[in-house]
């Protein structure tokens, strides 16, 4: 394999998951919505899947609050669209240097990355060469009989690393956040949840 896995920055506006995911399949960064709407219909397709239990809220709930540009993804929403797009996500963790992969039980032949700082999702991709523009990039990798995606997956862990060791990461368990609304300061993303449950305050600013 020639070229050089690089990371492309997605716009931090509470969809670079689905925007991310839209990049990898598609060279498309602007599918939230569209991808928003294909995890609605899937949840409410199949209640028995994707029960109260599973989701954490009832199934009618969940299919309006994913449709809601300002709620983000995680690994239900990346499970499903493994399975929409019939290929696997790997996503990998910048701070534990984690690799999830989502759709590996279903085998598919190809897989794509994505990066996770904690908070935001953004792609990755092998380019030819350094500052070579995104229409080169490759997004799109054959897995291999061993199931991994062969040298690309140890260049992949490489920048992973380098994010690690320059703290490109939040700390979601321990970051310092402000209330944009009241201007409260929180601890933590739990700490964020409360504070969000008992207010219907969302808006959160991070402060060092």
């Amino acid at each position: 394999m020639e070229g050089i896995v690089v990371r492309r920055v997605i716009p931090s506006d509470n969809s670079c998951l689905f925007n991310a995911v839209g990049f990898v399949m598609e060279h498309d960064k602007h599918k939230a919505a569209e991808l928003r709407q294909v995890i609605a219909a899937t949840v409410a397709s199949d209640p028995v899947k994707y029960s109260e239990a599973f989701l954490a809220k009832t199934n009618e709930e969940y299919c309006a609050w994913i449709l809601d540009p300002e709620k983000w993804g995680g690994a239900i929403e990346l499970s499903i669209l493994a399975e929409y797009y019939g290929r696997e996500i790997a996503a990998y963790d910048i701070q534990t240097c984690r690799c999830d992969l989502y759709g590996q039980e279903l085998k598919y032949p190809e897989r794509v990355m994505l990066i996770y700082d904690g908070l935001h999702y953004d792609a990755l991709a092998v380019c030819p060469a350094e500052g070579a523009p995104e229409e080169f990039d490759q997004t799109i990798f054959t897995v291999q009989k061993d199931r991994t995606v062969g040298a690309i997956e140890g260049l992949a862990l490489n920048l992973v690393k380098d994010a690690q060791r320059k703290r490109s990461y939040t700390d979601t368990g321990n970051f310092t956040l402000r209330c944009g609304v009241c201007q409260i300061g929180v601890i933590g993303q739990k700490e964020a949840v409360e504070h969000a449950q008992a207010t219907g305050h969302v808006n959160f600013q991070e402060y060092k």
